[in-house]
């Protein structure tokens, strides 16, 4: 049930979007998440909307405006390893097509319990 999120300045082209959330949607689908289970949203900011450090922490190379902030809004459960293995598919992927630098993505995972989603008609599925 991931929300995933993306978050980029403005300008960059549809296929450049389509790849990065077909990067997040296929990382989470190997990590056990339903193919049909997609929902998805691009925000797209101006500059003077979407401001960051070039550098922290501590990156082999500076962010630029090619940057991109990818949080993933899922259920509570999942171990260290399954994140890290979605970490690892997804930067594999973003640095193929669109062709990213490593170090231009952000990743964030938020948990929720399972009770608080509702994916239509006021149903809680998981209560």
């Amino acid at each position: 049930m991931p929300l995933v999120t993306v978050t980029l300045r403005k300008g960059k082209s549809r296929e450049f979007k389509t790849q990065v959330l077909e990067a997040a949607h296929n990382a989470l689908v190997a990590s056990g998440v339903p193919a049909t289970d997609r929902f998805q949203r691009v925000l797209e900011l101006d500059a003077d909307d979407f401001r960051f450090d070039p550098a922290y922490p501590d990156l082999t190379s500076n962010r630029t405006d090619d940057f991109v902030l990818i949080e993933i809004l899922l259920s509570v459960g999942r171990s260290v390893k399954v994140k890290k293995k979605i970490l690892a598919d997804i930067i594999g992927a973003v640095s193929q097509a669109p062709g990213l630098d490593p170090e231009n993505v952000m990743i964030c995972f938020k948990e929720t319990s399972w009770e608080n989603w509702s994916f239509g008609g006021g149903r809680l599925l998981h209560v």
